[in-house]
């Protein structure tokens, strides 16, 4: 039987919902097997879209596009008087055309790696909105890292780079790229950090990317996929990203 808030988690999984309807969102999917299972298909198809490539088309392919457009139109045509199948079938052939010229304009102009970096800028604006920045509040991260153990598919690095002027401030659970992550929260001065780390599915990640004012760096290290979101100055943020990965290296 399909949930009834089937809806809202398709949402929620496309960024769409305000900051205390993901919050009920996201206590649904803990719960929700049927959902879950909506989260991973969005997630499989997410990494399908992730490892598209540029290319613009060739105008010789615009053309035959183009072509087999008004091919479909000249057919949807007023019938004859006793011929209204001929009108549905043109129609439909029609519609189905601008849905397959439509899909493969999408798969053609997708930039490679833009679901992922939309998906760190949402969440990161999301984070950034009444009181969903930490489920987990803390400067600890003897406190911090245990707690993602229950409420993530991965360990997480936490420590705290307080004496570098990165103040650990705690952690919470969300979705990146259609996948569970675990985001550890840190400030510097009035900036927020979120460092987000999530299960390594082997898909290539861009370096860098720039998205509404928000910069990050990703990167890969052991078995997670790691990304460091903030509005903070760009050579402080790399500061923070060197620290993180030092860290890394000692575990």
């Amino acid at each position: 039987m399909e949930c009834n808030q089937s809806l809202q988690t398709q949402a929620y999984l496309d960024g769409e919902l305000d900051a205390a309807q993901s919050l009920q969102a996201e206590a649904h999917l803990e719960s929700c097997a049927e959902c879950q299972a909506l989260a991973a298909d969005h997630t499989d198809m997410k990494a399908i879209m992730a490892g598209a490539t540029y290319h613009r088309a060739s105008p010789e392919l615009r053309a035959r596009i183009g072509a087999a457009l008004d091919g479909e139109t000249k057919i949807v045509a007023m019938p004859a008087p006793g011929r209204k199948d001929r009108f549905w079938l043109g129609a439909g052939s029609g519609a189905g055309g601008m849905a397959i010229a439509a899909a493969l304009a999408f798969f053609l102009f997708l930039p490679g790696n833009a679901v992922v970096v939309s998906d760190l800028a949402e969440a990161h604006q999301r984070s950034l909105v009444g009181e969903h920045l930490i489920d987990v509040a803390s400067s600890d991260h003897h406190t911090v890292k245990p707690w993602f153990a229950g409420h993530s598919d991965v360990s997480p690095p936490a420590e705290d780079f307080k004496a570098d002027g990165f103040t650990l401030v705690g952690g919470r659970a969300d979705y990146v790229h259609g996948a569970r992550a675990a985001v550890v929260v840190y400030r510097h001065g009035a900036h927020v950090i979120n460092l987000f780390a999530w299960a390594d599915r082997g898909q290539s990640l861009p370096s860098s990317g720039l998205r509404d004012g928000y910069r990050m760096i990703l990167w890969k290290q052991n078995d997670l996929d790691l990304a460091a979101v903030s509005d903070v100055d760009p050579g402080e943020l790399d500061h923070f990203v060197a620290l993180v990965k030092k860290s890394q290296s000692r575990e």
